[in-house]
């Protein structure tokens, strides 16, 4: 309801926020309440050791919330010099929403962008859900409040991407769910021989494996 008021008046942030906060107070909801426990952030040494056989191919270790929790080096170099990764703790939802490069690097910005979305209902729990939407959508506005609210599920098309070294990559994603964490592994194979030749010089190497046939 709040994020619906902030998008309906089109707010910037602060009052975002300033709006989220008087909510509270009339609310009756103490403003020193912490927040949910956040979704585990390790990975189990079985998944870590399966992530490895897959070196030097492009794969992630995810939760639904977004979090990059392990990676391959095939997924460093595919990502290298986007932004995605450069804050301590990388989030793939929060890269998409609120950082200005991924619309050029995601060249379905508004698809994977649903997807996004879509997966966030999927979450860890009903608590670490409502945590985290609150505070990326002070962040995102309406790009995220609007498709939370269609529950709409996204297509799954190949992924493609511009990459800032000038390359132009399509990649088909495959996910292992790993329930008992709730994480996912994704596996993202060159849908192409251009991709392979593109993501083998990104890697540094002469010939990749992993890829789509």
């Amino acid at each position: 309801m709040v994020n619906a008021l902030a998008d309906a008046l089109a707010l910037d942030l602060p009052d975002r926020e300033h709006l989220r906060y008087l909510s509270k107070i009339t609310g009756g909801e103490c403003t020193a309440h912490t927040r949910a426990e956040p979704p585990r952030r390790d990975v189990r040494p079985p998944v870590l050791r399966t992530l490895g056989l897959l070196e030097p191919g492009i794969a992630v270790v995810t939760n639904r919330l977004g979090d990059v929790l392990a990676r391959t080096t095939g997924f460093e170099a595919v990502t290298r010099d986007t932004g995605l990764l450069d804050a301590d703790t990388p989030n793939l939802t929060r890269y998409v929403f609120t950082d200005p490069r991924a619309r050029t690097f995601f060249a379905d910005w508004d698809e994977v962008a649903d997807e996004r979305a879509f997966e966030l209902w999927h979450g860890p729990s009903g608590a670490s859900f409502e945590w985290f939407t609150a505070e990326l959508a002070l962040a995102a506005g309406p790009d995220l409040t609007r498709r939370l609210n269609r529950h709409v599920g996204p297509r799954r098309r190949p992924l493609r991407l511009h990459h800032p070294s000038g390359c132009e990559l399509e990649l088909v994603r495959e996910t292992l769910e790993l329930p008992e964490d709730a994480q996912q592994l994704v596996v993202l194979l060159p849908a192409d021989e251009a991709t392979a030749r593109a993501v083998d010089g990104l890697a540094g190497r002469s010939a990749g494996r992993l890829r789509a046939v």
